[in-house]
């Protein structure tokens, strides 16, 4: 992973030591940018009360507490989108789910809904096909809303019903569509064996510069081998600490 000055390094190899020390898990590749070279064995994930019940556990009671408080912001966020801009304000979205189904997860729309016909798309695809990430400051499909909402992740908040049902995890690989995960074939088993999460390690250690799969899906190697109640807690903690700065979520 690269960063782009020496403190985002400095933070990098800071936040590795943690989470050494959280978790026992070695994610010396954080700093170094070298790819993963092991496939998870699957079995893993059921060797533990944690992994068998206890993850699902914490995430209907953290996921209801979070939704209800959340609630305001999910609702005011809900009526700025829809005064602001034509078309609805909550929209349904295909995602890949756990052991690679599909399922529907719910976002606050931060696009203008006429955005494919009405703005250039090929670079973008172009992008995307290539495995990056699109994010732009300037993306002029997002509507003024759109960027307060990404800037801080609101539009992602409506997920936590998706929690709570057992769609999503609190902390996992994020839901990718189905046209990117196809790019990986060799890593769609190995990703998809958890639920998919709503923050994760990703977010928290590489959310400054979060534009590349290839990236991501070592992140998400790591975490799928070694995750553990502690580590889950951690990322909790974490990920206010760095949405509240807003970098990253264009």
């Amino acid at each position: 992973m690269a960063y782009k000055s020496e403190n985002n390094e400095h933070q990098a190899t800071t936040e590795v030591a943690v989470m050494k020390g959280v978790s026992g898990a070695v994610l010396d590749r954080q700093a170094k940018s070298e790819p993963s070279i092991w496939m998870t064995p699957l079995n893993y994930i059921n060797n533990d009360l944690y992994h068998r019940g206890l993850k699902r556990f914490l995430d209907i009671v953290g996921g209801s507490i979070l939704l209800i408080l959340l609630f305001p912001i999910i609702g005011s966020a809900w009526l700025a989108v829809r005064l602001t801009s034509s078309g609805a304000a909550l929209f349904p979205q295909e995602r890949v789910g756990k052991n690679g189904k599909p399922i529907i997860v719910y976002k606050l729309r931060s696009m203008y809904i006429d955005h494919k016909t009405k703005f250039d798309m090929s670079e973008i695809e172009e992008k995307e096909a290539k495995g990056h990430v699109h994010k732009d400051d300037n993306d002029p499909r997002v509507t003024p809303i759109g960027r307060f909402i990404r800037k801080f992740s609101i539009d992602e908040m409506p997920q936590l019903w998706n929690v709570v049902r057992g769609d999503m995890s609190l902390v996992g690989p994020r839901p990718l569509v189905p046209h990117m995960l196809a790019l990986f074939p060799d890593i769609k088993e190995e990703r998809s064996c958890v639920r998919p999460g709503i923050t994760g390690l990703w977010q928290v250690l590489a959310r400054d510069d979060n534009t590349s799969v290839h990236g991501m899906i070592n992140y998400d190697r790591d975490y799928v081998a070694k995750f553990t109640l502690a580590m889950d807690l951690w990322i909790l903690f974490k990920t206010p600490l760095v949405t509240l700065r807003g970098n990253g979520a264009q």
